[in-house]
């Protein structure tokens, strides 16, 4: 396989479907025969408490992309594709530094609704800090997202499903024919 050209990133707020879609992308990658490296930036900055000087951990997420990045590039040419957050040009250019690629983002929407259900759904009981914390939080950072308007393609995915909106995704940045639908697990995984 050639090297890739560009990182995809799945851009969105939280519940819109982000981590669901990026494992069908997996999927339908893997049924093409494209060798893939997947990424839920969410795991590469869940450190506490942050550096004083990186109170974000945006310094500790890219550094730790990096490493990853190389070891999954080591062992051959493959795709890059994340999901995380976008929300503004310093975002896109942390990322096009850490691949050494051009970053091409689709950005996934859910009505208020729906992603207040599917966050309800994410967070049992004992998680109702975490529940609380991005209820009060979604709508804003869905407002960001679409003021700062830096992505090719936005998708509704309150009625599809992650499948469909995986497939949409690849088709509309050239890794997969139009139409393609996806089918079993990842390679090596157990059946989702």
């Amino acid at each position: 396989m050639p090297p890739p050209t560009f990182v995809l990133v799945l851009n969105g707020s939280y519940g819109v479907g982000k981590s669901a879609v990026l494992d069908h992308v997996g999927d339908l990658l893997v049924e093409q025969g494209r060798p893939f490296s997947l990424m839920d930036v969410d795991w590469f900055h869940r450190s506490w408490p942050p550096a004083a000087d990186d109170p974000d951990n945006v310094r500790t997420e890219a550094e730790a992309l990096a490493a990853v990045w190389q070891q999954h590039r080591r062992v051959g040419p493959r795709q890059p594709v994340l999901a995380g957050v976008l929300a503004s040009s310093a975002d896109r250019e942390r990322y096009a530094r850490v691949f050494g690629l051009p970053v091409r983002s689709v950005r996934l929407v859910a009505s208020g609704a729906v992603t207040e259900g599917r966050l309800r759904g994410r967070y049992p009981p004992e998680r109702a800090r975490a529940l609380e914390w991005h209820l009060e939080r979604h709508a804003e950072l869905t407002a960001r997202l679409a003021r700062a308007d830096g992505d090719e393609l936005v998708l509704v995915t309150d009625a599809l499903t992650a499948g469909q909106v995986a497939a949409a995704t690849l088709a509309h940045v050239g890794l997969l024919p139009a139409g393609a639908t996806t089918g079993g697990p990842l390679s090596g995984g157990p059946p989702r």
